[in-house]
């Protein structure tokens, strides 16, 4: 009986170890294989220099030529409202009326005031005339003929101060109506018929806004502003002048058909953004632009003998960006590298890390590829063309 559990146990030890060396065989067998699997083709791209023209993108907002905020000038209800929102209104044209009542009758009242000033002016005139006479003739004293110039001298000033009045007062009857100061287009109106108007209202009675023209508003960091000025060493309304004309992105992705010019950069750099308010100036002849719109100033830059190098072929890591370069046995090696800012959302400018020749994976980044891999390269723009060709027949 122990014999034959012992032949048994003997008998699964050797079973055992056949299904171990088996496996041991099998995985091999499957090393093996993996070292004879050929190595992958990876389209790829010889660098070198080329001129290529980019752009550069900014968020603006935009504004008319003038906007200005139509605020009363005197105290009084309104009493009509004479245009609407989005209306065209001309230089002069009447935008409100406020009540007149009481600015008339103050105009009345300063009018009597003159005539009633006048009267006297009149009055001490003669007076003043008569009293020479007699001085004249020796039959009164100066004092007595000083008094009577006093108070011609008096009653001018009287009337000159009702006529001042009277001024005031038909100025301020004026002011009841409310015109625009340009032309341009009505903005929003938030008071109507009825509502008390005053000089000190926090809101507006309207905003006339002239976008014949707009201005659209956007920001350059010191930094753009050294790279401008070439560190400085260029005056900056120099290198504004020489700058090429500009577009208008809008916010629906199309560009504005009217090219723009840069005109100014504010002096100051602000404390909090580190940046400049930069100015451009659109013609705005069918009126589709209106202040308080967005978009995005497109700054066209040429770049000349730059490496320039698609954005797929890169990875970044760390906050860094890099490449694959295929060494002299066809490994990819792993090659950090910086770029420009400017791009165009599809390649990148290489200021650094690549040289004229190197030739880089632009295939297979990020999934394919591992540092030291061997590759059969082919070069990318053949592969293109081949597949072009192929989809054609």
């Amino acid at each position: 009986m122990k014999r034959l559990i012992t032949t048994k146990a003997a008998a699964t030890l050797m079973a055992a170890a056949l299904v171990t060396s088996a496996s041991c065989s099998g995985n091999g067998d499957n090393a093996a294989q993996q070292q004879q699997m050929p190595a992958p083709q990876i389209g790829t791209q010889t660098v070198a220099y080329s001129d290529i023209d980019l752009s550069q993108s900014y968020p603006a907002t935009i504004k008319g030529k003038t906007d200005i905020e139509i605020r009363p000038q005197v105290s009084g209800f309104i009493t009509q409202v004479l245009v609407d929102e989005g209306q065209h209104v001309k230089k002069g044209q009447t935008l409100f009326v406020l009540d007149q009542v009481q600015y008339q009758a103050a105009v009345d009242q300063a009018a009597a005031a003159v005539a009633a000033a006048q009267t006297a002016v009149k009055s001490a005139q003669m007076t003043a005339d008569q009293k020479q006479a007699l001085f004249d003739k020796n039959i009164i004293s100066e004092y007595e003929n000083q008094l009577a110039k006093n108070d011609l001298a008096n009653a001018k000033s009287n009337l000159a101060t009702a006529n001042a009045a009277l001024t005031s007062a038909r100025k301020n009857l004026a002011y009841t109506v409310v015109t625009a100061p340009s032309a341009g287009v009505i903005g929003s109106i938030p008071f109507r018929e009825g509502s008390l108007a005053s000089p000190s209202m926090a809101q507006p009675l309207t905003t006339v806004s002239d976008n014949s023209q707009v201005y659209a508003y956007f920001s350059l960091t010191e930094k753009d502003i050294l790279n401008m000025t070439e560190n400085g060493s260029k005056p900056l309304q120099q290198q504004i002048a020489q700058m090429p004309a500009v577009k208008l992105q809008l916010a629906d992705g199309t560009i504005f058909p009217v090219e723009g010019k840069v005109a100014t950069v504010s002096g100051v750099i602000g404390a909090g953004t580190g940046a400049a308010t930069v100015r451009a100036l659109f013609d705005n002849p069918g009126g589709m632009l209106r202040s308080g719109s967005t978009g995005q100033i497109v700054i066209p830059v040429q770049e000349k003998n730059a490496i320039v190098i698609p954005q797929k072929a890169t990875f970044e890591l760390q906050d860094r960006k890099f490449v694959y370069v295929v060494n002299d046995s066809n490994k990819v090696v792993s090659t950090p590298i910086t770029i420009s800012k400017v791009n165009d959302g599809k390649i990148y400018v290489v200021t650094s890390g690549l040289e004229p020749g190197n030739v880089i994976a632009v295939e297979g980044v990020g999934n394919k590829l591992r540092p030291n891999m061997e590759i059969v390269p082919v070069d990318a723009a053949a592969k293109a063309a081949q597949q072009a060709a192929a989809q054609q027949q």
